[in-house]
């Protein structure tokens, strides 16, 4: 069993690092260029997207000109543990629509309701809740009730409404976080351990791999339309 608390501020610590240990679990799911675990720069990713969820999580401070709300699914015999979260961007200028940023489920935990509960709250709150998805992870989406509403590069725009909302969601500036010390540290640190030609072939990867997620975002939603 699990319950859902909804959070206003900056978690607690130990929440904090668990959640950030979820998205570095599941950050080929999370990222929004899908690297693959066997790409070198996954620890790369890791980082940078541990970080980028960190900084969404400082901002429920309030202090930072962005809005964040963050739902935990915890465990109901052991409060302490979390087992999912879901993390959305408020709509600046409409508070009926908001942008599901990051969702995520213990892989022990899933198949359970806890996504399907964590989307659900947003679904309360916020008549248009809005997100982006690969094509793979689209028909589980629509099994969530969403909708397919256009490609989007590499992913697929889609909403509860089956519109886009038009809202203005304010979003991290993530380049700086690839400009870090601690990102040049760990790419120098995988480039003495693979070697140059490696570190290129794997940018080169990712980029094809990019190139094919928006050949089937493109086809995902050219389907979705022909059959609607």
């Amino acid at each position: 069993m699990f319950i859902l608390s909804r959070l206003d501020s900056v978690p607690p610590e130990s929440f904090q690092n668990q959640i950030r240990q979820l998205v570095i679990e599941n950050v080929g799911d999370l990222s929004s260029v899908a690297i693959r675990v066997e790409n070198p720069l996954y620890p790369l990713y890791q980082y940078g997207v541990g970080m980028e969820v960190h900084q969404y999580l400082q901002a429920l401070d309030g202090t930072r000109g962005l809005r964040v709300t963050l739902t935990l699914a915890l465990d109901a015999d052991a409060p302490d543990q979390l087992l999912g979260f879901a993390l959305a961007l408020p709509a600046q200028d409409n508070d009926q629509a908001c942008a599901l940023t990051f969702l995520a489920v213990r892989p022990s935990h899933r198949r359970q309701g806890i996504a399907r509960a964590l989307l659900t709250d947003l679904k309360t709150r916020y008549a248009c809740v809005e997100l982006n998805a690969f094509a793979g992870q689209v028909p589980w989406f629509e099994s969530m009730g969403m909708q397919v509403v256009a490609a989007n590069g590499p992913q697929v725009l889609m909403s509860s409404t089956g519109h886009a909302s038009g809202a203005l969601i304010g979003r991290l500036d993530i380049a700086p976080i690839y400009q870090t010390t601690e990102v040049h540290q760990i790419h120098t640190y995988l480039l003495n351990q693979q070697g140059e030609d490696a570190m290129i072939d794997a940018e080169q990867q990712r980029d094809e791999w990019l190139d094919e997620l928006t050949v089937q975002a493109a086809g995902c939603v050219r389907q979705r339309k022909t059959v609607h």
